[in-house]
């Protein structure tokens, strides 16, 4: 809001025009001494980016209430997703996890409107613990992956005991696994995790305090079938 002008000021007010601009902020609650800012793109990207930007903009403005903690949970992920890369649909996380509606939601919905059971705990902002109702039965499981472009004889040869136990009778199960590093993180008041872990790696994924990885020995790569194919020295 510009007060020389008395009026909303910004790129997109000035295209929007003063009328449709008013009418925008009155219905997002907006008055004098408010801001909102906007954008645009791809939906994966622009959400992630413009949550930073809140949080910043919070934390530089003194908005945020660090003296405490707030809990939430976050659930009805959807099951799968569009994959501009493969041009496909694909799990969008857990392809384990059941989907709400079972079979019938798998055969009548559109895959990208199916949601599964699936939770996070967040705390302030932070991922706590993350968890699902399991898949326990084979014939949605095999559905679910067909969805996503796998053949029934692909999911056989690598899930082939999971899906046998399922058929021998496995009860509904689920659960959920708490990060103890993360919540000692947030009672230390520390924003990196390598703050508060015993033996923490640096970027390159090396253990310093205890030398690791180290090289492993020619007897211990014969035990494993493993050959290691180093890097030709020019």
């Amino acid at each position: 809001w510009s007060d020389d002008q008395q009026a909303w000021g910004g790129p997109i007010a000035k295209n929007l025009g003063q009328e449709p601009t008013e009418a925008l902020m009155a219905s997002l609650g907006l008055g004098k001494g408010d801001a909102a800012f906007f954008t645009a793109g791809d939906p994966a990207v622009f959400a992630k980016f413009a949550g930073l930007a809140r949080t910043r903009v919070g934390t530089e403005l003194k908005l945020v209430a660090e003296e405490q903690f707030k809990f939430c949970w976050i659930v009805d992920f959807p099951m799968f997703e569009w994959s501009e890369e493969e041009k496909k649909v694909d799990f969008s996380h857990n392809p384990f996890s059941m989907p709400q509606g079972g079979m019938e939601a798998l055969e009548t919905q559109d895959p990208l409107t199916i949601r599964a059971y699936q939770y996070d705990i967040v705390c302030n902002g932070y991922e706590l613990c993350s968890g699902a109702i399991r898949n326990h039965k084979a014939e949605i499981m095999l559905k679910a992956f067909e969805i996503a472009g796998y053949d029934s004889s692909v999911v056989e040869e690598q899930f082939g005991g999971m899906l046998n136990a399922f058929r021998y009778g496995a009860p509904p199960h689920g659960g959920l696994a708490p990060g103890i590093d993360r919540i000692v993180m947030l009672l230390a008041n520390q924003t990196a995790i390598r703050e508060v872990i015993a033996f923490p790696l640096n970027q390159q994924g090396q253990d310093l305090m205890m030398n690791a990885p180290s090289d492993a020995e020619e007897r211990q790569l014969k035990e494993l079938s493993i050959r290691t194919q180093l890097p030709i020295k020019v």
